[in-house]
């Protein structure tokens, strides 16, 4: 695993506990859900859930070709939580306030996720392969160590 993947997969486990804690906040003080509840959804589902899959899709998915996706994963991860704790700290204001201010946070958080989610998905597409087509890709690349090195034996 590399350190995206790794993080990834502990910022959502963070996430996991933060909406547990606006859960019991809800409980003790409801008068918060009117503000919080969007943003709770949100640390649920994208933080907890999307956060997992994220994490684990990058370690477990199959890389064809050995291919390693660091800047990727590295991209997703910072764009992910940047969207996150904008939409945490421009919903519940917007909620509270309005205007135009506590809308362009969300809306700047709300584009960084979808940048995170299209970067991911490009990825994992680039991954989803048929069982033939990794056979293909390895005997390939055999093929192509077998001939460099009788090319360095000639030499």
């Amino acid at each position: 695993m590399n350190r995206y993947e790794v993080l990834l997969i502990r910022f959502g486990l963070l996430y996991l506990v933060l909406t547990a804690v606006f859960g019991v906040l809800f409980m003790l003080q409801p008068q918060l859900a009117a503000y919080f509840r969007v943003t709770h959804v949100h640390l649920g589902f994208l933080g907890f859930f999307l956060s997992l899959v994220m994490g684990v899709a990058y370690w477990m998915m199959p890389r064809p070709g050995g291919m390693r996706q660091e800047r990727a994963t590295a991209a997703t991860f910072y764009l992910h939580n940047a969207g996150l704790v904008l939409r945490s700290i421009g919903e519940p204001w917007f909620r509270y306030a309005g205007g135009l201010a506590p809308q362009a946070v969300t809306a700047a958080g709300g584009v960084a996720s979808l940048a995170a989610i299209v970067i991911f998905a490009v990825a994992m597409f680039r991954r989803v392969r048929t069982a033939e087509e990794i056979q293909n890709l390895h005997r390939s690349a055999r093929l192509e160590r077998e001939a460099a090195e009788k090319i360095n034996q000639r030499m």
